[in-house]
């Protein structure tokens, strides 16, 4: 079965920082690109972090580029979302997705 998990979400202060988790089962985890989506309150899901099966090529959203980062180890099929820096505006379910296939989501709150 097909699956993934994402953990590591919360509540956290502006300016706190956060690491999501995503551990995948089911298929073959080295040959896949990861996304990290989030969707918050009233708005559209939104792509926030890409990167290939290899880990040598990432991708950021410009609301996160450089306060984020996507990594991955293929040896324990785990993509990684650090984010510092965290401000109100990242609230949001934060999904982990690669093909079809999307985690259950993992709250974070960012909040004083």
């Amino acid at each position: 079965q097909v699956q993934l998990v994402e953990s590591g979400g919360g509540l956290v202060q502006p300016g706190g920082s956060l690491r999501l988790s995503c551990v995948a089962s089911g298929f073959i985890f080295r040959s896949n690109g990861m996304r990290w989506y989030r969707q918050a309150p009233g708005k559209e899901r939104e792509l926030v972090a890409s990167i290939n099966n290899a880990g040598s090529s990432t991708y950021y959203a410009d609301s996160v580029k450089g306060r984020f980062t996507i990594s991955r180890d293929n040896y324990k099929n785990t993509v990684y979302l650090q984010m510092n820096s965290l401000k109100l505006e990242d609230t949001a379910v934060y999904y982990c997705n690669t093909q079809s296939v999307w985690g259950q989501g993992t709250q974070v709150t960012v909040s004083s």
